[in-house]
């Protein structure tokens, strides 16, 4: 999402806090929806959970939705996916910080509050 440069400061700081956001240009030619998430370790883990009659109805189902952390996404497509898409599918990735197009929409949904606070910290250290 961020794109920093270092650079040397005064001698007091080595880097500075110069913030300047990636600009991505996305194709014109929309991935089809498979090629946006690998879920190869996600399904192996699924099949394998659903597999065990060692545990419980109640430890499987949390072992399934923790299944789901394995998946990894291919940000570069999904942007170019999103640049294609419908408005409905747009908003939807939006919400779901798949993309973040509006800075500010993203601190409302909480996805930029670590930031925030981040920077509100180092701001309080340096004054």
């Amino acid at each position: 999402l961020f794109g920093g440069e270092l650079e040397p400061d005064a001698e007091e700081s080595k880097y500075s806090t110069k913030i300047e956001p990636p600009v991505y240009r996305p194709r014109e030619k929309k991935p089809h929806i498979l090629e946006l998430v690998d879920m190869a370790k996600t399904n192996s883990l699924v099949r394998e959970i659903c597999a065990s009659s060692e545990i419980s109805q109640e430890e499987r189902q949390f072992l399934l939705d923790a299944a789901y952390r394995h998946a990894v996404f291919n940000y570069e497509k999904i942007a170019d996916y999103y640049a294609n898409a419908t408005p409905a599918m747009q908003r939807l990735m939006e919400k779901s910080a798949l993309v973040i197009i509006d800075f500010n929409q993203a601190i409302e949904n909480g996805y930029v509050r670590l930031c925030e606070e981040i920077r509100s910290q180092y701001l309080e250290h340096q004054e």
